[in-house]
């Protein structure tokens, strides 16, 4: 893991400069550039985890274009409530097999598990941005800490719950805690 997390470093995070023009450039909304340089890089370290690309930049904008797409294609669908009856639109509704619930019910079991397992100010800023979909800004603004705090904290969040999920939970920690240090983003759980 550590040398994913040195891969990471050294190859995508040295064009965060060159990713926000572009992300100013290409996505109208500034209040959500943040949290799409955010999900890019969750994306793509969760990529490379698999197979590390074999142009790292050419990925990164890759993975950025398709997200911005993504973003766009949600903000198009048109919501259920809008509908109405599912019967009269003879749509239907496949049964979960067992197999599918209880392999469901494992990995909902597994994240439990990875989230608790993480520091308590970081598992906080998880759970605002993740789970209550809450803006950079306002989880910043809740907890009294800066937004720049806040990204520390999700990319460490994130980081943490990889690695408890790739079976590698004696690297992270000191890994996540190595490369805030490269950075100079030292802050408190």
């Amino acid at each position: 893991m550590r040398e994913l997390d040195e891969w990471f470093v050294r190859e995508i995070l040295a064009h965060e400069d060159a990713l926000m023009r572009y992300l100013r450039r290409c996505w109208p909304h500034r209040d959500e550039l943040h949290d799409l340089r955010q999900e890019v890089y969750c994306r793509v370290y969760e990529a490379a985890g698999k197979a590390l690309p074999a142009s790292p930049k050419s990925f990164l904008f890759a993975a950025t274009r398709h997200l911005m797409a993504d973003r766009l294609r949600r903000g198009r669908v048109v919501s259920i409530e809008t509908v109405g009856d599912f019967d009269s639109m003879h749509v239907l509704v496949d049964e979960v097999s067992p197999e599918r619930w209880c392999g469901g019910r494992q990995v909902l079991q597994r994240l439990a598990e990875a989230f608790d397992r993480l520091p308590r100010r970081c598992r906080e800023v998880v759970w605002l941005r993740r789970v209550g979909d809450l803006p950079q800004r306002e989880v910043a603004q809740r907890m009294g800490i800066s937004e720049k705090t806040v990204e520390k904290h999700l990319a460490k969040g994130m980081l943490l719950l990889a690695s408890h999920f790739h079976g590698d939970d004696g690297d992270a920690v000191p890994a996540a805690r190595e490369a805030e240090g490269r950075h100079g983003r030292r802050h408190a759980d």
